[in-house]
C-alpha cells in the first residue's frame, strides 16, 4: 500500500479563470524531493461533483500534481486547472483553506539531471508546473544557459508568468519565449505550436539537454523533432506516459 501524508490547504489562489494555485501544509513534515517532480491526490470518488456514473462511488481517485515550490520545507504548492468533467480538478477547486488533503510522496520522471549542460524547457498548458521549479532551480545551481518555451492558448491563460519573468530579469543565463496558439491583434510575440519556434531561439541542439512536458501531442511531436534535428534520445527527458495516450486517442 502507497504511503500517503495528510496536509492542509493553506491558502487558495485564482491565477487563470481556468487555474487555482493551492499551498499545501504538513504537520512537521519536510518535503524532500526532486524539484519537477510530483505528488499524488487521493480522494473518494463519490465525493467530487463530476462524477463518472460508469464507476463505482466508492471508487478511490488517485491524480497526480506537481508542486511548483522548491523542496526542504513543510510545504508545496500545486497549480491546478479545472475541465469541466474532470473528477479530480473539479473536487481540488472546491477545496478551501483548512480543509484536508491526502497525497503521496513527490517522485517521478522529470527532473534536472546535469547540472552543467545548456538546457531547454518545452511546455504548454499545465505542463509548465514541473517546469517552474526545475528552471528555479536551475538558474540557482547551473551553470549553463538555459531558454524556457511556453505555449498557451491566448494571454489570459498564461500563468506563473510575473515568476518566469522575473527569472528571466534576474539570470542573464535565462531567456523565456511565450508562443500563443489564439492570440489576439495585440499580441506581439510568436504564434502557433510552441514546438514550431525552438529552432527561432536555439542554435546548439545537439549540445543541450531538452526537458517537455505538455499535451501528449505535443510532447511526441517535440521528440520527433529534435530527433531530426539530431538530439540524442537520452538528452531529452518527458513523463513517459505521453505516446501511450496519443495511441489511445486515435484508436
Amino acid at each position: 500500500m502507497t504511503d500517503t501524508h495528510e496536509v492542509t490547504v493553506r491558502s487558495v489562489h485564482q491565477m487563470t479563470p481556468s487555474v487555482k494555485q493551492f499551498v499545501l501544509e504538513s504537520d512537521g513534515y519536510q518535503f524532500d524531493f526532486e524539484p519537477g517532480q510530483h505528488t499524488h491526490v487521493h480522494f473518494d470518488r463519490a465525493e467530487s461533483p463530476a462524477v463518472d456514473d460508469a464507476e463505482p462511488d466508492d471508487e478511490e481517485v488517485v491524480r497526480p500534481y506537481t508542486s511548483t515550490a522548491m523542496p526542504g520545507t513543510e510545504r508545496i504548492t500545486l497549480a491546478i486547472k479545472r475541465y469541466p468533467d474532470g473528477t479530480a480538478s473539479t473536487w481540488m477547486h472546491e477545496r478551501d483553506p483548512g480543509d484536508r488533503i491526502e497525497i503521496e510522496e513527490l517522485d517521478g520522471n522529470l527532473f534536472l539531471r546535469d547540472l552543467d549542460a545548456d538546457a531547454a524547457f518545452v511546455a504548454t498548458g499545465t505542463g509548465v508546473t514541473p517546469m517552474i521549479a526545475m528552471a528555479k532551480q536551475y538558474v540557482r545551481e547551473a551553470t549553463g544557459t538555459a531558454h524556457f518555451f511556453f505555449g498557451e492558448t491566448d494571454e489570459e491563460h498564461l500563468f506563473y508568468r510575473e515568476t518566469l519573468d522575473q527569472l528571466a530579469a534576474d539570470y542573464p543565463s535565462f531567456d523565456v519565449t511565450y508562443v500563443l496558439s489564439q492570440a489576439d491583434e495585440e499580441w506581439r510575440g510568436p504564434e502557433g505550436h510552441v514546438q514550431d519556434h525552438l529552432a527561432e531561439h536555439l542554435d546548439d541542439f545537439e549540445e543541450r539537454d531538452f526537458y517537455v512536458c505538455g499535451v501528449p501531442e505535443m510532447v511526441v511531436e517535440t521528440r520527433e523533432y529534435l530527433a531530426d534535428r539530431g538530439v540524442d534520445e537520452d538528452r531529452v527527458y518527458v513523463e513517459g506516459w505521453e505516446g501511450d495516450e496519443v495511441s489511445d486517442g486515435e484508436g
